[in-house]
């Protein structure tokens, strides 16, 4: 059976600053060609090279999960999760949008300092795969009003999705960035997409603005909350990393996604099921990092 997912080992052709805090690393190979084109937010993992070694002992078999956990450390390839923000098969080419944020973790150090002819490993979809890849978590209902909302972790992810959407789509985007010039990010967004931008600039916590932000977006959104749902929601909070995402279907004439700091989108989350009642099956939620938790 082909799997659904394959490593693609690629090098850097072009690096290119979007903004203070983001960059746009195009990646080219040959094999790039079988890298099947999802779009929205397709989930993609970025295996980076370790000193010395590089690649020699990163596994690509089927077990390479369980093997490259087992790896000493030093052998050990750092894997980070990223979005594919642009797709060109037909040139062998992927281009992924990093935030950087200093040198405290593998992925932003690599992404400092990165330049033409880097080697690189991508894990992606695989286009000889006729099935569901995975990875891809946007998925509102055919015409619904949408509210999309994020930190600068999940701007790539909403400008791969918003530059999908169908012109005729209506709702909302709230961004927060940690600087005004981080605005500069280009986003193609349908007209009737209402863009918010939510700058920190060092004085803010993360995600209070963006919190803030989106509260102020759906106030009078509300639906009366029955007897029970809150309950319910309560058991459904989850403890440990924040990821929900409705498997059989979004319900209703909204949607959310909703992605960034797990506080702030555990909050949000709240706000949106419990106080203003939305359908749970209508707001996909993603932690993607928590604040206080180091990038190992």
């Amino acid at each position: 059976m082909t799997p659904a997912w394959r490593f693609f080992p690629v090098t850097v052709s072009a690096v290119r600053r979007l903004s203070p805090s983001f960059i746009r690393v195009t990646f080219a190979g040959d094999c790039l060609t079988s890298f099947a084109d999802n779009g929205y937010d397709q989930r993609i993992k970025l295996c980076l090279p370790v000193p010395v070694h590089e690649f020699d002992f990163l596994p690509t078999d089927e077990d390479w999960w369980s093997r490259w956990r087992s790896l000493p450390d030093e052998h050990r390839n750092p894997i980070r999760t990223y979005t594919a923000s642009a797709v060109r098969a037909d040139l062998g080419e992927v281009d992924v949008d990093m935030v950087l944020h200093g040198d405290g973790g593998p992925a932003s150090r690599w992404a400092l300092v990165a330049a033409p002819g880097d080697a690189l490993v991508l894990i992606g979809p695989n286009a000889a795969h006729a099935g569901d890849h995975g990875g891809l978590e946007f998925r509102p209902p055919p015409g619904a009003r949408l509210l999309i909302a994020g930190d600068e972790t999940a701007a790539p992810a909403v400008a791969a999705i918003l530059a999908r959407l169908p012109r005729t789509t209506r709702g909302d985007v709230v961004l927060e960035i940690p600087s005004r010039d981080d605005a500069l990010l280009p986003l193609s967004a349908p007209d009737g997409m209402r863009v918010t931008w939510v700058c920190r600039d060092g004085g803010h916590d993360y995600g209070s603005r963006l919190v803030a932000a989106v509260r102020h977006v759906v106030a009078g959104h509300r639906t009366p909350v029955p007897a029970g749902v809150r309950a319910a929601v309560d058991e459904l909070e989850p403890d440990g990393d924040i990821w929900e995402v409705p498997e059989d279907g979004a319900a209703g004439d909204r949607y959310a996604w909703l992605a960034g700091e797990s506080a702030a989108i555990t909050t949000l989350r709240r706000h949106l099921v419990k106080e203003l009642g939305w359908d749970r099956k209508s707001v996909a939620f993603m932690g993607y990092w928590r604040n206080g938790r180091a990038e190992s």
